[in-house]
């Protein structure tokens, strides 16, 4: 069975359930993890998470009315951002929801590991952040193998993560299952290289084709062709199949990108 990993964002915006929401599966350890980080100070909030004054008083009365029975929103239509701006979930059509709660995951700092239409309450924890005191320490330590055994034991592993967040993981799973896409986008006549906005963006809408889709394998990567990525195979390894964009059609998925 194909498993597609993507990860939380910063920017969260609750909507309105479009159906039965989930139990996040690790809700008490995320509780206990959501409890220290409240009683953290701005101070301490802004030094480990790098963040202005401002913002750190923003995360602290954000993180305040945190609580595991809090008013909840499904994951995948509540994270905003460039991913989810390519993911387009509230597009989906029931088969999509259907099997995206089946096949996608998303990591998360907070909640550990989240399936798409599972209840979330808005956060600020990000999984590489460094804080005080064990257990919390190391988020990765706090986390250890126990997300990636939630995951099935068989079938390939398409991780669209980021670094930051495949370390929840990827230590923990055979590496011969781990397909990782790459993409890439030639600027001004360049060499394919690496745009971050434009591999966000493309990572999200590629979890999107996968998912409409709706086939269970991983054949057939090589014809994804959305927003002008084509596969390269010169580009290629069969654990990293790469996609290279001439004329990135995403501008205005983004608003940094408009």
């Amino acid at each position: 069975m194909i498993t597609i990993l993507l990860h939380s964002s910063k920017t969260m915006v609750p909507v309105a359930a479009s159906r039965p929401l989930s139990r996040p599966e690790f809700l008490s350890e995320a509780g206990s993890l959501a409890g220290y980080v409240q009683s953290l100070s701005p101070k301490t909030i802004a030094k480990v998470m790098h963040v202005s004054e401002k913002l750190a008083d923003e995360t602290v009365a954000l993180m305040a009315q945190w609580s595991p029975g809090g008013e909840q929103s499904p994951a995948v239509e509540t994270f905003r951002g460039d991913i989810y701006s390519g993911l387009r979930a509230l597009e989906f059509s029931e088969s999509d929801k259907k099997f995206a709660q089946k096949h996608l995951r998303l990591l998360s700092g907070l909640y550990g590991i989240l399936r798409p239409y599972d209840g979330v309450v808005p956060y600020r924890i990000e999984a590489g952040y460094r804080l005080p005191d064990e257990p919390y320490k190391n988020l990765y330590t706090y986390w250890g193998g126990k997300l990636a055994e939630t995951l099935p034991l068989s079938g390939p592993i398409i991780n669209l993560t980021s670094v930051e967040y495949q370390r929840l993981v990827l230590p923990h799973i055979d590496g011969a299952r781990v397909v990782t896409p790459r993409f890439l986008s030639r600027v001004n006549g360049s060499e394919p290289r690496f745009v971050v906005v434009h591999a966000k963006i493309a990572r999200g809408a590629y979890a999107r084709w996968l998912i409409r889709r709706g086939l269970p394998s991983a054949d057939g990567l090589e014809e994804f062709d959305d927003l002008g990525y084509r596969y390269d195979p010169t580009q290629s390894t069969p654990s990293e199949p790469a996609y290279v964009c001439d004329d990135f059609k995403g501008i205005g998925l983004s608003q940094r990108l408009v």
